[in-house]
């Protein structure tokens, strides 16, 4: 009897513990277990959809500057403005830097202003080669090469023969004095040797302008034209004749017959053209 009631109350206390616990295996709980403790620290929950990454800190980018290819330093002969210019030969080898009436013509570098014209002579009865840039100013640069900056609108008053001037430095306006009387205003930008002014035909133009336009403007202000410039001074002379647009008493060739054209306004950049480069404010 003793045993049977035992039996019995075992039995009973089985029944109560199976009802109040979760459904499940007897025996093993179904409800989450307890986290641990651990100082107050608990284990992070994943997410089911990371955030977004963030980049590991890091130092900011090195900018490593343009290589230095000659000991002098140069300026995009144009400041302030925005301008194009083509990037071929058109009828000399020059360029017409295409800016706003006004904008400011630098000196392209450390030098000495060698000559300085501030009258506006030419005719197209009498088309004098000397005449058709107008008011320009050259500056005989450090590295022995002749800048020239025509069609100018005006030079500035402390511009004279002699004076020395810092790349940078203000010369004059863009205009379009000389044969640009009737096209839009811009910058005739030539690079040579220095002459006598009789030999005008030299300063207006030996060495082509754009790749030293290009890397000036690219932030490499140390490409120079002096090589190249004493190459061709030394394959042609230090006064060639004149064999382009020469029709003045004073040259040594006749006129080229016919007249080649020049550009009358800046180009028009389209998908198909690589030869004009457009350079923002």
């Amino acid at each position: 009897m003793r045993s049977g009631r035992m039996a019995a109350l075992v039995g009973a206390a089985f029944v109560a513990a199976s009802c109040g616990a979760p459904a499940g295996v007897a025996g093993v709980s179904t409800l989450p277990p307890t986290p641990p403790q651990g100082n107050g620290i608990t284990a992070a929950t994943v997410d089911s959809e990371p955030g977004p990454l963030a980049p590991p800190p890091g130092d900011e980018p090195v900018l490593v500057p343009p290589p230095k290819m000659s000991p002098y330093t140069y300026a995009f002969p144009v400041k302030g403005c925005k301008v194009s210019y083509s990037r071929k030969l058109l009828v000399l080898p020059k360029t017409t830097i295409w800016a706003a009436k006004g904008c400011a013509f630098v000196s392209p570098v450390d030098g000495v202003v060698q000559e300085v014209n501030l009258r506006n002579l030419w005719t197209p009865s009498t088309d004098r080669g000397p005449d058709r840039e107008g008011r320009f100013v050259t500056v005989k640069g450090e590295d022995g090469v002749l800048y020239l900056g025509g069609h100018l609108d005006s030079v500035e008053e402390d511009v004279t023969p002699g004076t020395k001037v810092k790349a940078g430095q203000l010369l004059g306006r863009v205009g379009n004095t000389g044969n640009a009387r009737d096209t839009a205003s811009n910058l005739y930008f030539a690079i040579s040797w220095p002459v006598e002014p009789q030999y005008w035909w030299v300063r207006r133009g030996i060495v082509p302008p754009w790749p030293y336009l290009d890397a000036w403007d690219d932030g490499n202000r140390t490409v120079s034209p002096r090589k190249e410039m004493l190459t061709l001074r030394k394959r042609m002379g230090a006064t060639p004749p004149c064999t382009q647009l020469c029709s003045t008493p004073t040259s040594r060739q006749q006129p080229t017959t016919p007249t080649p054209v020049e550009e009358t306004r800046p180009p028009k950049k389209n998908d198909k053209d690589d030869d004009t480069v457009v350079i923002p404010l």
